[in-house]
């Protein structure tokens, strides 16, 4: 399951570097992955500091943090 999450990761990344941001369900929709899956892996970018999250009420926007 770690390697799992570590992919979708990777996908997140990829998908939040073309598009700047993205809510929960469009990253769902546009990874075609599991809701559950992508909540675990935007944790583990989050709690890296590689991405920031909006509040429920943004539906959880992501964005990418540029260093």
């Amino acid at each position: 399951m770690i390697m799992e999450i570590g992919i979708v990761a990777g996908e997140i990344w990829h998908y939040l570097d073309e598009h700047h941001t993205a809510n929960l369900d469009q990253l769902t929709k546009g990874l075609k992955r599991p809701r559950e899956l992508v909540l675990m892996s935007l944790g583990w970018l989050a709690r890296e500091g590689h991405v920031s999250l909006g509040t429920p009420e943004s539906g959880y926007a992501a964005t990418l943090n540029r260093k």
